[in-house]
């Protein structure tokens, strides 16, 4: 009779993250995230997680992180039970693009956990089920094949990739009609009080501005590099 091969645990539910610091959900959201584009050349989500239907709220939450192999979705149904009000899902699809792990009957219980909204390295369904119900969902478009509950296995309160960036468990989590960033909780404190602080500013020179704007080179400083290493052709 062969040995069975040994082989790992097929679930791993990681430490529960620690709630995000008082205020920061509120001082996140007051930013755009093409604000903390103007700062950051990490931490933001490839063009190809979009927001499903055009619904787009801008949400800032705690990453409720989980990694979804394939066409097996039951350990996101465990994970929605984990989650605390106010946390949005970050759904590592394990390279799938083919199957769908969210549809508005799992938005439906993931709202009622609390959560308020999702982002997926894959696909979604119910596309204008999902937008009627209300739910957010980022995600790289629809399909119409769904996941089963096939006890493949998988991890939830882990690090993941999704969207080209590393979220950890407990992560700030930054979406609107724009993009997604993802950061960790003390940068995002402190990035996102740049940003305000860049934005006052910027509201201030638009107030002040009257008659003739001058040229943007000569505002921003171009002009004068461009004429510094400028070769004159004759």
């Amino acid at each position: 009779m062969n040995q069975p091969l040994p082989s790992p645990p097929k679930y791993r539910i990681g430490p529960a993250p620690a709630p995000l610091p008082a205020g920061l959900i509120d001082t996140l959201v007051q930013c755009e995230t093409t604000m903390l584009g103007h700062i950051l050349y990490w931490g933001a989500m490839e063009a190809g997680i979009v927001p499903n239907a055009g619904l787009a709220p801008r949400l800032a939450g705690r990453a409720l992180t989980v990694q979804c192999p394939g066409p097996c979705s039951t350990i996101l149904h465990h994970a929605i039970g984990l989650a605390e009000p106010g946390d949005i899902l970050v759904i590592d699809r394990l390279g799938d693009r083919r199957h769908a792990c969210l549809g508005d009957g799992v938005a439906a219980a993931a709202m009622a956990a609390g959560i308020i909204g999702a982002v997926i390295d894959g696909p979604c369904t119910d596309t204008v089920e999902l937008a009627a119900l209300g739910f957010p969902v980022w995600c790289r478009g629809t399909s119409p094949i769904t996941t089963r509950l096939l006890n493949l296995g998988g991890r939830t309160q882990v690090p993941v990739s999704c969207g080209g960036v590393a979220v950890a468990a407990g992560d700030a989590v930054l979406a609107d009609a724009d993009g997604v960033y993802a950061m960790a909780p003390a940068e995002a404190e402190l990035i996102a009080g740049i940003a305000l602080e860049r934005g006052q500013i910027v509201a201030a020179r638009r107030a002040a501005r009257s008659g003739a704007m001058p040229l943007l080179g000569e505002i921003t400083g171009a002009t004068a590099l461009v004429e510094a290493g400028m070769l004159l052709v004759k």
